[in-house]
């Protein structure tokens, strides 16, 4: 095996190829490679026998086999080489007609421009001619009114009803006339100018229609399904002043016709407002409720004719409307006038009590006062004051009258206990029924003080009267409890004081007159009237060496004095006890006793003064002058 490459290099190179071969084929292991073994399988087909002689044959089968596949691949290259020659002798055909085929488009070509220049033309007009036709339906449709429309504000007869769809109309209408604006902006004048005189015809029938459609429909006013357009028509109207005019005066002479005849019905029938009730005339006997009924149907009726108006020109706002309402207001109830005056007046007029009329009076004054924010300066609120007027001269001229009646035609002289005379206390009772009724009014100051006035002053001036004819004493005793019953009446009342406070003045005043007479009777009965003179005396020497100022004419006194004091009454006048106030009584004998403690101790004083030359002044008084005011007071 070591000489294996040696034996290599000498032995024959075609065997040495042979062995490489053979080598190479058993490195490479042909069973792996799918060529070898598809040519394997390929020489299997014929070389069916492992001889010698199969063997020898087989390179001269392989030759002439692969002779034979080079002849039969010949053979297909050549049928292929005839179809290509044909195909190229095809292609040269097909060249030569695609040159032609080109030749044609290119003119073909040409020609299309031509007539694609001419189409785009031709488009171009159409699509102008097509915006063209949208802007004149634009038109047509933002500027004209359609047929349907025109019959809706034409109505279909002269008496037919205007609906929600007529003023829809109407409004487009307007919006067209308006939009002319533009027109005008954008310098078509003569096409604006038209389409605006078009509307303003447009407009001017269908304000015309809604004219005579309103002559008839505004009395309606209380309908709801009719008042959502009768008010669009009166906000319509406003564009014609005239119009708007004939029509609210058309509709305040309708209601007025109405709520004269409901206000009728109230007084004679019982109808009216809503209700059942009886006639209010049915209580005419009764003043106060028949006057009281009357203006409560005014305090309804008004404020609902307010409200209608309000509803009716609720958009009517091209103008400031607070003065034609008024005024509307003012025409709807002045019907109302003559029936409430009359019936006032007869009230007024009848022989009724004053408290009665005052009363009325209140009433009047009451719903003056509510119903003037309504109804303002209108010719009903005028008639309520002048009846206001009449009604407050009847009740002070009744109230005098009865005043009058109460004193008499001569006064009364007081009876021996000098009460009041039963004149006063009449008086007084009227002026307390009358009163009652001004206390609870409004604006009841200024009439409670003329009330007052009406029967306090002839009253006053009676009891003065009366009084003069008496003696002093009786006099103010008489007078003190006259004021005494004519203070405690005001005094339950508001806004007296100032009367109060004269009276109280002139009671002071009698008090006055009355503690002097009461002082100077006491002052006689205890002999202190020449003592209280000699005291009063100066540059009289020793008072002791006086005739009266003697101690034994002091002790004189001081025992009345004393024995004063065990019974005050005994000195008193008797007509103190006939004041009918308490305070009064006390008041006058307190300032009494008071005069009669001032000359005592003037008295004590001076007795106790060593220059007038008492011996022993001690004795002479069993109290100091402090206890004898408090002894005076306490009785």
């Amino acid at each position: 095996m070591e000489n294996v490459p040696g034996d290599i290099e000498s032995e024959d190179p075609e065997v040495a190829e042979i062995r490489r071969k053979i080598r190479y084929l058993v490195d490479e292991r042909p069973e792996n490679d799918p060529e070898v073994i598809e040519a394997l399988k390929y020489i299997s087909t014929f070389y069916t026998e492992n001889t010698e002689e199969s063997l020898k044959n087989l390179e001269t089968t392989l030759k002439e086999r692969g002779q034979m596949l080079d002849e039969e691949e010949a053979k297909a290259y050549k049928a292929v080489k005839d179809i290509l020659d044909r195909m190229n002798i095809g292609a040269k055909g097909m060249g030569k007609h695609m040159d032609e085929v080109t030749d044609l488009l290119q003119k073909a070509k040409s020609d299309s421009t031509d007539i694609i220049a001419k189409a785009k033309k031709l488009q171009f007009e159409v699509d102008k001619v097509a915006k063209q036709q949208e802007i004149i339906a634009a038109l047509i449709e933002t500027f004209t009114l359609t047929d349907e429309e025109t019959a809706i504000l034409q109505g279909s007869s002269k008496d037919a009803p205007i609906t929600e769809e007529f003023f829809s109309v109407l409004d487009r209408a307007q919006e067209i006339h308006n939009n002319c604006q533009q027109l005008l902006k954008l310098g078509m004048q003569t096409l604006a100018l038209d389409i605006m005189q078009d509307m303003t015809s447009v407009q001017e029938a269908a304000l015309e229609r809604i004219y005579r459609w309103m002559q008839t429909q505004c009395r309606h006013v209380e309908n709801e399904q009719l008042i959502p357009l009768l008010v669009k028509s009166m906000s319509k109207l406003q564009a014609r002043p005239v119009l708007f005019k004939y029509i609210l005066d058309e509709y305040c002479t309708n209601r007025r016709s109405t709520i004269v005849s409901a206000f009728i019905d109230a007084l004679t029938l019982g109808k009216g407002q809503g209700s059942d009730s009886n006639p209010i005339e049915m209580h005419a006997n009764d003043p106060k409720r028949y006057v009281g009924d009357i203006l409560a149907w005014l305090h309804q009726a008004i404020p609902v004719e307010k409200e209608n108006l309000l509803v009716l020109l609720k958009l009517c706002d091209k103008t400031n409307m607070t003065d034609q309402i008024d005024q509307a207001l003012s025409t709807i109830t002045e019907g109302l006038c003559h029936p409430l005056k009359s019936r006032i007046e007869h009230i007024v007029a009848v022989e009724a009590p004053s408290t009665v009329l005052y009363s009325v009076t209140t009433l009047i004054r009451y719903y003056r006062a509510t119903l003037k924010p309504i109804m303002h300066d209108s010719v009903l609120d005028r008639m309520f004051g002048d009846l206001l007027d009449l009604s407050e001269k009847s009740f002070v001229s009744r109230l005098q009258r009865e005043t009058r009646t109460a004193l008499g035609e001569r006064a009364e002289p007081p009876a021996n206990d000098l009460v009041p005379s039963p004149s006063v206390s009449r008086l007084l009772s009227l002026l307390n029924e009358v009163l009652s009724v001004a206390s609870i009014a409004e604006d009841r100051e200024k009439d409670m003080l003329q009330i007052v006035s009406c029967i306090i002053d002839p009253l006053l001036q009676e009891v003065n009267e009366t009084a003069s004819r008496l003696p002093t004493v009786d006099m103010a005793v008489y007078l003190l409890n006259c004021m005494h019953q004519i203070h405690s009446t005001l005094a339950l009342y508001e806004y007296m004081d100032q009367r109060l406070e004269r009276l109280q003045a002139q009671s002071d005043a009698q008090i006055d007159t009355l503690t002097s007479e009461q002082a100077s009777s006491l002052v006689a009965h205890l002999n202190l009237g020449p003592i209280y003179t000699i005291l009063q005396g100066k540059d009289q020497g020793p008072l002791s060496t006086i005739p009266g100022m003697d101690p034994l004419s002091i002790k004189e006194f001081t025992n009345k004095l004393d024995t004063f004091l065990v019974m005050p009454d005994v000195l008193l006048l008797p007509q103190i006890s006939l004041l009918q106030s308490s305070v009064h009584r006390s008041s006058t004998q307190r300032r009494a006793f008071e005069v009669i403690g001032a000359i005592y101790k003037q008295l004590y004083e001076a007795c106790h003064d060593p220059r007038n030359q008492y011996q022993n002044p001690g004795a002479l008084f069993t109290h100091t002058p402090d206890q004898l005011s408090k002894a005076l007071l306490e009785h």
